[in-house]
């Protein structure tokens, strides 16, 4: 059953939805960017309808000035109070819960990372990450490399250079940008706020987006060491909202054996 409810989050209503089941580990969403709780492509609302048949109870909520919320939109870094607040009224709501896990897609992810301990979130489920910052309709690095490196291992790729389909202007830019040092402030970041985390932490990326290739890059790095309590979890898909049509039943069921991992 599916309920719609306000939280109080500073003075501000939001808008939230909970899907009741008889489990006691209830999962909280988290979206990225500025997607209100159904998500792209609808895939927090029907993942938390599959979940909840499986006897998850589920809470989505809009942040501050997104969807039915009220307040103004600060952006995913202004979400702490927003997910400290959700939490403590999904505990209320449910009382029967013994923990919450925490799932969020791409900044939503790094908003759990940042907030999550402080508002006393019990697990992480991370969505393909965002862990570097670049420039509107700039590719990470570690995307960058992984294109190139299919074009010349791969025979389609090598087909393309032998024919002259390739833009060397576009190659050639590519490659400087490759060289160019990657900005890991916010991976820093990120990496130091989950080692306060006391709960199990784990990442399920898309194995062919591009925010995903770099946060498997990020996660592999020494600073990140022992913070995940498995390796990432990759689905075979190139949808960063896991639109695809078999991409929601993958997804469906990585989550699920994370929640009984965790």
């Amino acid at each position: 059953m599916r309920r719609l409810l306000t939280i109080d989050c500073g003075g501000a209503r939001l808008g939230a939805s909970l899907d009741l089941a008889s489990g006691t580990t209830g999962l909280l969403f988290v979206t990225g960017g500025s997607q209100t709780r159904i998500g792209s492509h609808r895939l927090f609302e029907r993942l938390a309808a599959a979940l909840a048949g499986d006897g998850t109870p589920c809470f989505r909520f809009d942040r501050r000035g997104i969807g039915d919320s009220e307040g103004e939109d600060g952006g995913w870094r202004s979400s702490g109070p927003d997910i400290t607040a959700a939490t403590a009224t999904f505990r209320r709501e449910c009382p029967s819960l013994e923990r919450i896990v925490g799932i969020g897609l791409c900044d939503g992810a790094t908003a759990l990372a940042l907030f999550g301990a402080d508002a006393g979130v019990d697990g992480l489920i991370l969505l393909n990450p965002w862990l570097v910052e670049t420039r509107p309709g700039e590719l990470p690095a570690a995307a960058i490399r992984r294109h190139y490196q299919e074009r010349l291992t791969t025979p389609a790729g090598l087909r393309k250079i032998l024919f002259g389909s390739v833009s060397w202007k576009k190659a050639l830019t590519g490659i400087r940008k490759m060289a160019l040092p990657e900005n890991r402030a916010l991976s820093d970041e990120a990496a130091q706020a989950l080692r306060r985390h006391a709960g199990h932490i784990e990442a399920i990326l898309a194995s062919d987006d591009e925010t995903a290739i770099a946060a498997e890059r990020e996660l592999a790095r020494p600073v990140f060491d022992g913070v995940l309590t498995r390796a990432p979890a990759k689905l075979p898909t190139g949808s960063h909202t896991f639109a695809r049509p078999a991409d929601l039943e993958r997804l469906r069921a990585a989550v699920e054996a994370a929640l009984a991992r965790l």
